[in-house]
């Protein structure tokens, strides 16, 4: 058995590794495989392999034209809707994904889990990943690597500071452990800002990070473990009411790249790739995709872990948080077209350098580690979307709205309560729903006030 687990490990390990502590990760996901957890079995013949994810180290089994229910997406909210279902007790769970699991922005984020959030359903929704990030262990036997780091939004005007203790209020009414920090405080708690620059701040010991390779390598192994039967490479094509569906009655037929199956229900995924999904089952998505850059700076002793906590600047648009000795910082600009894009913004990226090396001194002169863009989706309230397709049975449409780390799981868990019983106790979805648009994609809820300065439109004129 030792052999099996090391060739899949070898597999996973190709796949997400970007750090030492991923290597675990991939033994639990081959353990996983080869401990009889699963009902596939490892191809131990690692020199043929030439898919990057975990599944191509897997004999497939037969393809199957029927399902309980179908998930389209695996990123992180696709993943682990598909698993939440599969854990509700649904039979056969089929996960479609057009690439491979991970492929986009979920292997790709910087990982900020926050509880602080602008709205009401964003606390809650960032409570509930929290919690099950730090279950993961015991519930999977991996996970996403949570750290517990603290995080700070600073304000600079008297405007910002009076949103604050409005935000304040309403975040330690629903059990958010926020408390405010006096300009002197927040110069103590964060040893590496410029000192004198704040007029105080919130802050939050109990927000944190996770690693997002390692959170991609986790929803496999749950994926494995519980059975959910994933196609990587399978498109999806469309919807077709009246399928046969599953024992339940209900009938949706998902029409993939691989051919048909008959689903009893639907959840649509997709995060930035949202409304082209939805275009192909006849719904219109206000949700886009943009740029998001995020850089690492090189090691430097004043960057310790315990001398940084997470940062929000909120007028800039621009975080940063401890990694590896160095700080990482991530960034979108609002004048940016939305698309997708990959490429680094050389131009922007030195704008944002230099506000955090008027912030954070210590990183004036730092060379960078790591670069990398990705495209992240959003939508034109900065919420999620969660709720029931208009005009289509059994069908649910799911959207981080660009906050897949932080609240991922929790929409994830509150769009699988969705599609089975049409509520969830994780919050109140009304408000949620694809209803809350009106026909130029304008939301009737306020626009959440934490979150980066996505574009006001959706699409590229």
């Amino acid at each position: 058995m030792q052999s099996d687990i090391e060739a899949a490990a070898r597999t996973v390990s190709g796949w997400v590794l970007t750090s030492g502590t991923t290597r675990q990760v991939a033994q639990d996901a081959a353990r996983a495989v080869a401990d009889g957890t699963s009902r596939r079995q490892p191809n131990v013949d690692s020199t043929v392999l030439t898919e990057c994810s975990v599944y191509a180290s897997i004999d497939r089994v037969p393809m199957s034209h029927t399902a309980d229910a179908v998930v389209v997406g695996g990123g992180t909210v696709g993943a682990w809707c598909a698993y939440f279902l599969r854990q509700a007790g649904l039979a056969r769970v089929v996960l479609i994904e057009k690439g491979f699991l991970g492929q986009g922005a979920s292997s790709r984020a910087a990982g900020v889990v926050r509880m602080q959030g602008g709205t009401p359903e964003a606390v809650r929704l960032g409570q509930w990943s929290r919690r099950f990030y730090l279950s993961q262990r015991d519930e999977i036997g991996t996970d996403s690597e949570f750290t517990e780091q603290g995080y700070l939004l600073p304000c600079f005007t008297e405007a910002e500071v009076a949103a604050a203790h409005a935000r304040m209020e309403m975040q330690s009414a629903l059990g958010v452990p926020v408390r405010w920090l006096e300009p002197g405080e927040v110069d103590a708690a964060n040893p590496t800002l410029a000192p004198g620059q704040t007029l105080g701040g919130s802050f939050c010991a109990q927000d944190g990070f996770i690693t997002p390779p390692r959170n991609v390598a986790a929803y496999t192994v749950a994926l494995i473990r519980s059975g959910v039967d994933v196609r990587e490479h399978v498109a999806f094509r469309g919807l077709t009411a009246g399928g046969r569906g599953s024992a339940a009655g209900r009938g949706v037929a998902v029409e993939t790249s691989q051919g048909r199956i008959d689903a009893g229900l639907v959840v649509l995924t997709g995060g930035p790739k949202l409304a082209e999904v939805g275009r192909l089952a006849g719904l219109r998505i206000p949700a886009g995709g943009v740029r998001h850059q995020v850089a690492v700076t090189e090691r430097h002793p004043d960057l310790e872990p315990a001398r940084v906590p997470m940062v929000f600047d909120l007028a800039a648009g621009l975080y940063w948080r401890p990694e590896e000795g160095g700080l990482l910082f991530g960034m979108s600009n609002p004048d940016e077209a939305p698309g997708e894009n990959r490429e680094v913004d050389e131009e922007y990226l030195a704008k944002m350098r230099a506000r955090l090396a008027a912030l954070v001194p210590v990183t004036v002169g730092l060379g960078l580690r790591r670069i990398w863009a990705a495209t992240i989706d959003y939508t034109p309230d900065h919420l999620p979307i969660i709720g029931r397709a208009p005009g289509l049975d059994g069908v649910t449409v799911a959207s981080a709205g660009g906050a897949g780390m932080m609240w991922g799981p929790g929409v994830a868990r509150t769009a699988a309560d969705v599609a089975l019983t049409g509520s969830s106790e994780v919050l109140d979805v009304s408000p949620l729903g694809l209803d809350r648009f009106d026909e130029a994609g304008h939301s009737r809820l306020a626009t959440d006030p934490i979150a980066l300065p996505f574009p006001e439109k959706i699409a590229s004129s």
